[in-house]
């Protein structure tokens, strides 16, 4: 799945469809702030995406996740395209400062997952911890997956702990077909 995840990140005509729907999720949501991932190899670059959604509206904000702990929630920090950045834990690049906020909408990838919106990831527990605690404070984001239609897999065995995602969007399809 690996190398199909990394020829479909090559793919232009993929990420401008996958582009597309990630507007729509911004569209149809209208969140206030979002949360995005910084993009590891084989991941749609979202960036860009949010960087355009940023100079729409002065008040919107963009955070990233930070690594605080192996075993503790990822905490998102304000993010600007502009703003210095380090190399954190699994060398995943990460604000240097920045107010935490809970988003209103959090965009998470996908190595990969099922229609029921069920996700594969790096196997850290990171966002399933994260979103139970988002959970837990009463503060719910929605969810959305991002991945390569490549990464659609079959039913996935699910474990106590997963939470699934409100909506994944690839370049082919948004599940479960919401938008």
């Amino acid at each position: 799945m690996l190398e199909a995840r990394l020829h479909a990140a090559l793919d232009a005509a993929g990420n401008d469809a996958l582009r597309r729907r990630v507007l729509d999720v911004l569209t149809v949501y209208s969140p206030a702030s979002v949360g995005l991932y910084w993009p590891l190899s084989g991941e749609f670059d979202i960036r860009s995406v949010i960087a355009a959604w940023l100079a729409g509206d002065g008040a919107r904000r963009a955070s990233l996740p930070v690594i605080t702990g192996r075993d503790r929630p990822l905490e998102f920090h304000v993010w600007t395209p502009d703003m210095a950045m380090q190399v954190g834990a699994h060398r995943i690049h990460e604000p240097t400062s920045g107010e935490v906020i809970t988003p209103d909408l959090l965009f998470v990838p996908c190595v990969g997952f099922d229609v029921d919106g069920y996700r594969l990831g790096y196997g850290g527990g990171y966002y399933d911890r994260t979103l139970a605690g988002f959970r837990a404070a009463g503060k719910v984001p929605v969810t959305v997956g991002v991945a390569y239609e490549v990464c659609r897999i079959g039913t996935m065995q699910r474990e106590a702990h997963d939470v699934p995602l409100d909506v994944v969007v690839t370049e082919g399809a948004c599940y479960p077909g919401l938008l």
